[in-house]
């Protein structure tokens, strides 16, 4: 019998996907986009300053230290590991079947409501876009299965061509994003500003509130570890793209939050009432074009951002399915492109579907991207702290444990229960208060599924 491409990828490890076709700039693309480094400027950093005030950038410090502690645990696992579950892989080799079950579902919940964020925010800023340049709006329905629809198609097309798109995306916008803070700071002159540095007016309830916004700026950093099966040398260039990636995001959003409080207090601005932070910050220096030009960089870095979910997320329900906790038929890969095309399917209608409803009945595209992606971080959480615990053991069975190695997993683990707690008490008003509710009513649903699989496994066979 001839073997098909999926068999023969099955049985040399890689699941059916493109073994070596991803360099390790096109690895770490994968991280930055779901980051989207972009879009955290232009709507995460205002909500931060609205909770944390002038304590918006040490905020956006103590995230990029505590993400750097998971992401130190994440890259040990990555140096001996490599599959397109990431994450869920990690915890599941060394946690009980129910804990790793856990975290399974929790991460696959966590691209996929991450995903959503994303095209909300994509259909709000084209919007406003199509706003500035027409006088009307489109549907917000429209636009959300317009860019899930592309973001399915690419992703189902070639890993590869996702990849280097969505790097030179995000590339571009960034650059934008940099030259308009170099200016307005060149503007400012070279003294600092002693009224953010002193956190003049911040509270300690404010900066909690803010850190665990702050830590959604981050989420997903982790993703290019499900590129595992398809990136050339994995077990050196993904601990590496884990570890760029939270350092370069760190680093642009603590310079960012920084300058934009700085920027529109220089023209009596709030930034944490201000829905065009941008455009404000590059008419401060001097460049007001440039703000026209980076609302059009978070247009296409929402869009980036929606297919590197799809594709994250799509590689993980696709090893879920191979390990019985999800149907088996989406374990398939597309002969030719050698794609997951049933999870990216089902994965990418998962994201649009409450978009979808939450746009036609009403809600801001800005309302969406907050709603899901506070849903998206509990998701990560969980899985990051769960990641945490087991590397200890992990190294232990690699010969690799050494004195003090339980410090930074224990660390970095309550880093993570701390955020956790952030966000649950006080507890959250309006939509916001339902959100760990939904989050516990998926996951009794996913480890109802686990169970119920695991009971058919071990029931004894029925005589004939």
């Amino acid at each position: 019998m001839t073997e098909t491409p999926t068999q023969a990828g099955l049985q040399s490890g890689g699941y059916g996907l493109r073994r070596d076709a991803l360099s390790p700039m096109e690895t770490l693309a994968q991280s930055v986009s779901t980051i989207a480094p972009t879009t955290t400027p232009a709507a995460t950093i205002p909500l931060v300053c609205a909770l944390a005030g002038n304590g918006t950038w040490l905020a956006y410090v103590l995230a990029t230290a505590a993400i750097l502690l998971v992401a130190l645990c994440i890259s040990r696992f990555a140096r001996y590991s490599s599959s397109p579950g990431s994450l869920y892989t990690y915890a599941s080799m060394i946690l009980p079947p129910s804990l790793g079950a856990t975290a399974a579902w929790s991460l696959l919940l966590a691209y996929i409501a991450t995903g959503s964020s994303v095209i909300g925010g994509f259909y709000h800023y084209a919007n406003l876009l199509l706003h500035d340049a027409t006088g009307r709006v489109a549907s917000g329905v429209f636009l959300a299965l317009l860019v899930t629809a592309i973001s399915i198609a690419i992703a189902w097309r070639d890993v590869k061509i996702s990849a280097r798109l969505m790097l030179w995306i995000e590339a571009v916008s960034v650059t934008l994003i940099m030259t308009v803070v170099v200016l307005v700071l060149v503007r400012h002159g070279l003294h600092l500003d002693w009224t953010q540095l002193r956190l003049h007016g911040m509270t300690g309830s404010g900066l909690r509130l803010g850190l665990v916004l702050a830590l959604f700026s981050f989420v997903g950093f982790e993703s290019a570890t499900t590129l595992g099966a398809e990136a050339r040398n994995p077990l050196k260039t993904i601990p590496r793209a884990v570890i760029q990636s939270a350092l370069l995001a760190g680093a642009i959003f603590i310079l960012c939050a920084y300058t934009e409080v700085l920027g529109l207090r220089t023209v009596g601005q709030d930034l944490g009432k201000s829905e065009a932070p941008m455009r404000v910050l590059a008419s401060v220096g001097g460049v007001p074009v440039l703000g026209l030009l980076i609302d059009i960089g978070v247009l296409v870095s929402m869009f980036a951002g929606t297919l590197a979910c799809i594709t994250a997320a799509a590689r993980v329900l696709m090893l879920m399915s191979h390990n019985g906790l999800a149907h088996g038929s989406l374990r398939a890969t597309h002969a030719r492109h050698e794609t997951p095309g049933r999870a990216i399917m089902v994965t990418g209608i998962a994201a649009v579907a409450p978009v979808a409803v939450l746009a036609a009945r009403g809600a801001s595209g800005l309302d969406v991207y907050g709603w899901m992606g506070s849903l998206a971080t509990y998701g990560f959480i969980v899985t990051y702290a769960l990641v945490c615990v087991a590397l200890p053991r992990y190294l232990r069975d690699h010969a690799a444990y050494r004195p003090g190695a339980q410090i930074i997993p224990w660390l970095a683990f309550a880093a993570m229960l701390l955020a956790l707690f952030g966000n649950l008490y006080p507890v959250p008003e309006g939509p916001y208060g339902k959100l760990p509710f939904i989050y516990l009513a998926y996951l009794c649903a996913g480890m109802l599924w686990f169970f119920l699989q695991r009971r058919r496994e071990e029931a004894p066979p029925t005589e004939s």
